[in-house]
């Protein structure tokens, strides 16, 4: 049986149309607070696997925490342990919704519901 995992922030529009919409789906998941319980280094490694290797795809690159570090600069030339490390240990980087359904490595980052639906709806 999939394991659905979302993390969410809840003063995020994206992440609340996320969970309404999983609710409507009635597909089960467990929803984890982004902030107080970031991804683990295990989840954002398998995570950009899926997402083709593309770094920037898991940060949140509007965020406050992203701009006060300077990480648009530096992410181009930063090691992805490094890069994982970061966002392991600041939920606020971590681009949301984050979704994981295990074991099947279905990995979605930000809400697109065409791209939700597809993911989780067909497989």
């Amino acid at each position: 049986m999939s394991t659905i995992t979302v993390y969410t922030y809840a003063n995020c529009d994206s992440c609340r149309r996320a969970v309404k919409w999983l609710r409507a789906q009635r597909l089960v998941f467990v929803e984890k607070p982004i902030r107080e319980t970031p991804p683990s280094a295990t989840e954002l490694k398998a995570m950009l696997a899926v997402q083709g290797g593309e770094l920037r795809k898991l940060f949140n690159t509007s965020g406050l925490d992203y701009r006060a570090q300077g990480l648009g600069a530096k992410l181009s030339t930063m090691i992805e342990a490094d890069a994982l490390r970061l966002l392991a240990g600041n939920g606020n980087l971590v681009k949301r919704p984050f979704l994981w359904r295990a074991p099947d490595q279905v990995g979605l980052v930000g809400f697109d519901e065409a791209l939700w639906s597809a993911a989780l709806l067909t497989t």
